[in-house]
């Protein structure tokens, strides 16, 4: 139990630290402030599977069934972090188009993915102890999820388009905010409500909250299943999960422009889903070993990620030539 209670006090602190000392003020994220953040949250990710090992090793965590060793719980761990952040990328276009949608301010997204990090981690820490009771009372279950994902590895394979997803108008949760609060039409700075004639009414980015909340948990239907394909767990699979979904803002202002030249990604996560619903539904016939699936799931982010490189590098160099050509004509007028 201290266990758990400290990891969630270290989450509390790292999202504290996060909004209240180092992005205290709404500001553009820029990709070199974004990508020192994702080194950042991967760093302390990585740097977390060093308690791992010695956790599982001198048994400080209560283990259902035969004790895990160090080894195995570390890499149990990381083929568990690497599912989810890869299944991320997939919810980063959707973030992508509900902001353009909104057309939320460049500096106020970051707070909204703050407070949706939040709600999601709430959120999947209810998933995660039901799943993990429902796998430890049905073990046929198993049989559902990997259904699950090998249905959702499917469906992202003939999918033509990320946009077809979002239907905001239709959101249940946006249709039942409007119901019980008016809603204005122009941003409020970064606050969510405001009072107008001593009626509380909401703001678009509130209502954009409330979009990405809703999405995430149509993602965590996809997500929750594929790490219980690598371990049943609970502190595996809450404590990966949680370092994904942390990682997720700043990854997020990385990739959000680039994603679409990434164009042969979308086939490494339908090979991860499907290769983990596969291994679910095997998983009471077959026993694979925990490094294969992590060097399956390693190599094929690598085939996704790495033909497309050449285009986002090219990308990266025309947007910095472009930016050279704006300034040179600045510089030449105050010359004048």
């Amino acid at each position: 139990m201290f266990i758990w209670i400290g990891f969630l006090v270290l989450v509390a602190a790292l999202l504290a630290l996060d909004l209240g000392v180092f992005n205290k003020d709404s500001h553009t994220i820029s990709a070199k402030e974004a990508l020192r953040w994702t080194g950042v949250w991967v760093t302390v990710s990585l740097l977390f599977s060093i308690f791992i090992y010695f956790a599982y090793e001198n048994h400080w965590v209560h283990e259902d069934g035969a004790p895990m060793s160090g080894q195995k719980a570390v890499i149990t761990y990381l083929t568990g972090y690497l599912v989810e952040q890869s299944l991320s990328v997939d919810n980063i276009f959707v973030i992508a188009v509900i902001f353009t949608y909104f057309r939320i301010p460049q500096k106020y997204q970051h707070r909204v993915l703050f407070w949706g990090i939040i709600g999601a981690v709430l959120f999947r820490g209810l998933m995660i102890v039901v799943g993990s009771a429902l796998l430890h009372r049905f073990s046929w279950i198993t049989y559902i999820f990997g259904a699950i994902l090998l249905y959702t590895s499917y469906r992202m394979l003939t999918q033509k388009d990320h946009d077809e997803d979002v239907e905001v108008d239709k959101n249940p949760l946006v249709v039942l905010a409007k119901r019980f609060f008016p809603v204005t039409d122009q941003f409020h700075g970064e606050k969510f409500f405001i009072k107008i004639d001593h009626v509380t009414a909401a703001t678009p980015l509130f209502i954009a909250l409330l979009v990405v909340e809703t999405t995430d948990i149509l993602f965590a239907f996809d997500s929750i299943p594929a790490i219980f394909a690598i371990t049943t767990d609970p502190f595996l699979v809450f404590t990966s999960n949680i370092f994904a979904i942390l990682g997720l803002r700043s990854l997020y202002f990385v990739l959000a422009s680039m994603l679409d030249k990434f164009q042969y990604l979308r086939y490494s996560l339908v090979v991860i889903l499907a290769f983990v619903g596969i291994k679910m539904c095997l998983v009471h016939h077959i026993d694979l070993p925990e490094w294969l699936s992590l060097a399956v799931i390693a190599v094929s982010l690598a085939a996704g990620i790495l033909p497309s490189l050449p285009a986002v590098l090219q990308q990266r160099r025309e947007e910095a030539k472009n930016s050279i050509r704006e300034v040179e004509p600045e510089k030449a007028e105050e010359g004048i």
